[in-house]
């Protein structure tokens, strides 16, 4: 291609409707966007679009942007990081800040096990190590999750997720040795009992507990819909890896780094993790992850077994010491509490206003929060044309809004840690106004 014609390629298409028509011709169907909406720059909690229109981001690019867009603090180190170098392999010739990362992970990880860390780039190459550093562990072979997980898009991790559409869908077949139990939900009436008879009705009738390698959850369900893990029903599990052996790993991709008003959800059970796996948050935007354990469990991989080509980018790296930085300058997992408060007064102001359509709020792990919307205030009659209608009209009045749930009917809010309260109010505003139209 000419570079002339290059040039007027890349000028045509101004318009937020352009630029859909453009990615709908040029990227398979398959990776989606919520909605047509183009973003020309962001900072703090507000994004603008090619067209110069603002949204108010209740979503941060699903859990990821936690210290808001374009933290200064974040920027600073990513630049001077590029200034240096961008990329060498960790695995070839290593940096100091991949091992000052891992140190701070290793100290922040909860429990008193002396912990070591392993570097990845995306949140499902962190469960897909943490699945093979269990198996390679123990010498076992099976893996229990949980119905409504969710542990990422490649073909193991597609396995253990516990929703079907979209991310199962067309996909199969899936690897063997995968097994899923009912998660606690009291909103569904599904119990702790129920869910730990449900385990052991897997170890009688499926695998034995001495073939399970790991038991993988996650402490606040994601996409699955926002529903806590009750202590009880972690503490019960943990006590159950350690009769049996097991590895417990928590999946900590969107609950971890103050996300829930404690650096990691897992603090609530008081639980120590054999492994956990962290991402999203992490770094604030710049792509990394991590797999964080003990010390002899993590050992258990060959020299070699674990590690890719872009795991621990040095830009990664340096984003994710200033976040963790700013994580303990500004407070902010007091801040996710705070912002969990301003919320909560909202909501429960919406669902008395709309209580047909607002079944059950979830406030209670910080800045993870959700509103569940059913037909007739009845849980077992999901609102997912609501649900979907929400989120287009939210977009359409300058609110960037996500959905979540099994069974599509949940509105989750993933705000900055450090959003004002002006702005949540504004955003709030914006969501009665256009439930109000809808319904």
């Amino acid at each position: 291609m000419s570079t002339a014609k290059l040039k007027v390629s890349e000028l045509s298409g101004t318009s937020n409707q352009e630029w859909q028509a453009r990615k709908d011709d040029a990227i398979a169907r398959g990776e989606g966007n919520i909605a047509p909406v183009y973003v020309e720059r962001a900072l703090g909690s507000e994004i603008w679009d090619v067209e110069g229109k603002r949204y108010i981001d209740f979503g941060t690019g699903i859990a990821v942007c936690s210290a808001g867009h374009s933290h200064p603090k974040i920027v600073a180190a990513v630049a001077e990081q590029l200034e240096r170098f961008s990329h060498t392999c960790v695995m070839v010739t290593p940096y100091d800040s991949a091992v000052r990362l891992a140190e701070k992970l290793n100290e922040l990880a909860p429990g008193a096990s002396k912990k070591k860390s392993i570097f990845v780039t995306t949140g499902a190459e962190a469960v897909e190590n943490a699945v093979k550093i269990a198996r390679a562990h123990t010498g076992r072979r099976g893996v229990i999750a949980f119905n409504g997980g969710y542990h990422g898009r490649t073909n193991l991790t597609m396995g253990m997720t516990g929703k079907i559409t979209p991310y199962k869908n067309l996909f199969g077949p899936f690897p063997a040795e995968i097994y899923h139990a009912r998660f606690p939900i009291d909103y569904h009436g599904i119990s702790v009992e129920d869910s730990l008879n449900a385990v052991n009705d897997l170890f009688l009738a499926d695998i034995a507990p001495t073939d399970v390698a790991a038991i993988i959850i996650e402490p606040v369900q994601g996409e699955g819909g926002f529903y806590p893990a009750p202590v009880e029903f972690m503490q019960a599990l943990r006590a159950l890896c350690d009769q049996h052996g097991i590895v417990m790993i928590v999946d900590e991709i969107q609950t971890g780094f103050a996300r829930t008003g404690k650096m990691f959800c897992s603090e609530y059970a008081d639980i120590e993790a054999d492994l956990m796996t962290v991402a999203k948050g992490m770094a604030n935007g710049f792509p990394i992850a991590a797999v964080v354990g003990k010390a002899e469990i993590m050992d258990a991989a060959l020299p070699g077994g674990i590690g890719g080509t872009y795991a621990g980018s040095p830009l990664g790296c340096v984003a994710g010491l200033a976040m963790i930085d700013v994580i303990e300058e500004e407070n902010l997992i007091e801040s996710a509490s705070h912002v969990s408060e301003v919320f909560a007064q909202r909501l429960e102001a919406l669902q008395a206003k709309f209580s047909n359509n607002i079944g059950h709020l979830r406030t209670s792990h910080g800045a993870m929060m959700a509103m569940e919307l059913v037909k007739n205030g009845d849980a077992e009659h999901p609102d997912p044309e609501l649900t979907k209608a929400l989120v287009g009209r939210a977009y359409e009045n300058g609110l960037a809004l996500l959905s979540c749930g099994a069974r599509g009917n949940v509105i989750r809010f993933l705000p900055a840690l450090n959003i004002s309260d002006a702005l949540i109010n504004e955003g709030m505003d914006i969501l009665e106004k256009c439930l109000q139209e809808l319904v």
